[in-house]
């Protein structure tokens, strides 16, 4: 599971290359206004940071729990062509919590259809749908109820967000994402994410 993980951190940034060589394309079509980050078939990347909450169970006796760590997300993706709906590809760390008499972590790769909707010349909502690849990590005291271990698999994940373009490469974006992982003992459950970040356009 590990080199599988690797071998999707190494296809990430061989994705988020294509993703630059896109936009050299891109920029010799279409047109945006002075105070629009996007113009249609252009490309970004982006980094972003915030607040986790795991919707975990906490087991039985008497553990403590911690649903709440920080997460980083950096990210690239591209509107296609004439189309404000486009791609983009993501690594998350979801951070680490206390449960059950030990600790759950989780990490992951995301891949998402993108949407937006101007409301105007620099401001704009975020839609996007698709699925990420995770990795959990699961220590749990005996008696806990908990299981631990590790896991790896596919779940489906969303978000939505806004977006304010300072200019016409830089803007600030709030964003929610969930995401639905997989736990040692066959548990599925999810991880939802607030954050602030910022974009930048090339």
């Amino acid at each position: 599971m590990k080199k599988l993980h690797h071998t999707l951190v190494s296809t990430l940034c061989v994705a988020a290359a294509a993703l630059a060589g896109a936009s050299v394309q891109a920029q010799g079509s279409g047109s945006d206004s002075v105070y629009s980050l996007y113009g249609r078939g252009t490309t970004h990347i982006g980094f972003n940071a915030g607040l986790t909450d795991y919707k975990l169970n906490d087991g039985t006796g008497l553990f403590g729990s911690d649903k709440n760590s920080t997460a980083y997300n950096i990210y690239a993706g591209s509107y296609f062509t004439d189309s404000n709906l486009g791609m983009e590809v993501g690594y998350t760390d979801f951070g680490k919590v206390s449960r059950a008499g030990g600790s759950t972590k989780a990490d992951g790769i995301n891949v998402s259809l993108i949407g937006r909707l101007p409301l105007g010349s620099s401001f704009s909502l975020l839609g996007k749908v698709g699925t990420t690849y995770s990795r959990t990590d699961v220590s749990a005291a005996a008696g806990s109820g908990v299981t631990s271990g590790s896991q790896s698999g596919f779940g489906w994940s969303y978000g939505v967000g806004a977006e304010y373009a300072f200019s016409r490469q830089w803007s600030g974006v709030l964003q929610y994402d969930e995401h639905n992982v997989a736990y040692a003992g066959s548990v599925n459950d999810r991880i939802n994410i607030t954050s602030l970040g910022v974009r930048y356009r090339y």
